[in-house]
């Protein structure tokens, strides 16, 4: 997710032509990385718990992989067309950790996605500067390459630092493309110069031929067919843009629609907020809704959320499953069936699962799925952190996995953990190690905003380590989520820049 203010375009209008544009950066070598500075020191310790031994997660989900899209776990926001937010590698395990950084702010690089060469890519608006797409060394934390995007003020009614469009929900492909979204409603696509040293625009498909000036793409992604499908904020568009001739074709939902969404084989899967929607495509190439059921809502944007709907992406899950949250107080993890046409007896809702409790329970960021179990995180109380006197944002606690049975028939609560505070960083698991990689953010007496790296034990939901990140505002992610490399780092996107842990020599 990212914040976007203002800026100009430093491309070219190309149509659906072939373009370039000269890269900012001409050399592959990365620039020299500067910390992001701390702010007042923190009296917690900066070290805690214990290194993790690694514990297979026995039933991870296997997705299948979208052809379109680069490698499951390096190619969007939530790893894959599944949106599982899981990965089938391992992370650090706090064994002699050690934390970097550097200072490429005011700017919140939301999103990451790695190159077939391991490298960090990042689309990063900014409150004080031109949106950037960078190409990052993933050592070094330096920046290779960049590239300048188009800006625009967020859309009226919407707190700046809520602002996801523009970028927030970029994806890489199969051939190492950038496709994002801009705030002035294109769809550019990047690639990178032969020798890897910057970026070459490759199409820039014009959709304000059927947005209204109210309207913002919140997301845009390509299907298994080679279709992109995207939707609008405001108004609820979703809409397939074909992208050898450019047709587009789109239907108006009237909810809002302030998430990604989720794809399989045959489906597509978005939530608005106030109902879960499965997409398929009529006979003359439109969205259809195949299936749609209205979910709880107390009708309260509470404090953390960026609507009075769901906070989720949907998630697909093995079995034929999708899940979100939903708006009720307490708030609830529901499971539905995938299906089209139901068995007899069955009911499209497989479960409603209350978590955390009445009057503290939100979240917006996804849910993390592995096999039959969902992860969720609790955001409630995040505020915002520009406002006057804003950046304490200390949250209400809360983590807690759900299982759904063998049968597929109910769901219970495994566990709880209601000591971490994570105010609004989209976690991640590694399968692999069976660890739930998180951001929180500690309760200081001397009045510090201490900001960790944690990790929970996906098994128990216990905390296994922790690692200070660092302290202030520059290291307050806002909404953005955690990658893990190829190399095992974990990596972040925080106000001050980038910011990373990985396991010591």
């Amino acid at each position: 997710m990212s914040l976007l203010l203002r800026g100009s375009i430093a491309v070219v209008t190309c149509g659906l032509s072939l373009c370039a544009v000269a890269p900012s950066v001409a050399s592959a070598r990365a620039a020299a990385a500067t910390p992001i500075p701390s702010g007042v020191p923190t009296s917690l310790q900066a070290v805690q718990g214990a290194p993790a031994t690694a514990h297979v997660v026995s039933d991870p989900t296997i997705v299948p992989q979208n052809p379109f899209f680069a490698a499951n776990g390096r190619s969007n926001l939530h790893n894959d067309s599944w949106m599982t937010d899981a990965y089938q590698i391992s992370g650090p395990l706090g064994r002699a950790s050690v934390t970097l950084s550097n200072q490429i702010g005011p700017s919140l690089c939301g999103s990451i996605a790695f190159d077939k060469r391991g490298r960090l890519i990042t689309i990063c608006p900014s409150t004080a500067q031109t949106p950037k797409l960078r190409l990052i060394d993933p050592k070094t934390l330096g920046v290779i390459a960049s590239t300048d995007l188009p800006a625009l003020a967020p859309p009226v009614g919407t707190p700046t630092f809520q602002n996801f469009t523009g970028g927030g929900y970029f994806f890489l492909d199969q051939k190492d493309q950038v496709w994002s979204s801009t705030a002035t409603s294109h769809l550019l696509v990047f690639a990178q110069t032969a020798d890897g040293s910057g970026f070459i625009q490759k199409r820039d498909y014009d959709l304000t031929r059927v947005l209204t000036s109210q309207e913002r793409v919140s997301s845009a992604l390509l299907d298994f067919q080679g279709r992109l499908w995207f939707v609008t904020k405001k108004l609820g568009r979703v809409g397939i843009l074909n992208t050898k001739t450019g047709a587009i074709k789109s239907i108006v939902l009237g909810e809002e629609i302030e998430n990604s969404f989720a794809i399989d084989r045959d489906g597509v899967y978005i939530a608005s907020d106030k109902r879960m929607y499965r997409f398929g495509i009529d006979p003359t190439g439109k969205p259809r809704a195949t299936w749609s059921v209205r979910y709880g809502n107390s009708g309260i944007k509470k404090p953390g959320q960026v609507d009075a709907g769901t906070g989720t992406t949907p998630t697909l899950m093995d079995n034929g499953l999708v899940a979100i949250t939903d708006n009720a107080d307490p708030m609830n993890v529901v499971v539905y069936r995938r299906a089209i046409k139901l068995e007899k007896g069955q009911r499209r809702t497989l479960c409603e699962v209350p978590v955390f409790t009445r009057g503290a329970s939100a979240t917006e960021n996804s849910l993390i799925s592995a096999g039959r179990s969902l992860i969720v995180e609790n955001n409630y109380g995040y505020s915002d952190p520009l406002a006057a006197g804003g950046g304490d944002v200390i949250s209400v606690p809360g983590f807690a996995r759900i299982d759904v049975d063998r049968t597929s028939t109910a769901c219970r609560v495994v566990w709880t953990n209601t000591k971490e505070r994570a105010p609004s960083v989209v976690p991640k698991l590694s399968t692999k190690n069976g660890l739930i990689y998180t951001y929180t953010r500690d309760r200081d007496p001397n009045g510090a905003q201490p900001w960790f790296w944690t990790t929970l034990d996906f098994r128990t939901g216990k905390t296994v380590y922790k690692r200070l990140a660092g302290t202030g505002f520059g290291f307050n992610n806002n909404y953005a989520g955690i990658t893990l490399g190829p190399d095992g780092t974990a990596y972040l996107g925080s106000f001050g820049g980038i910011i990373a842990l990985r396991d010591g020599e």
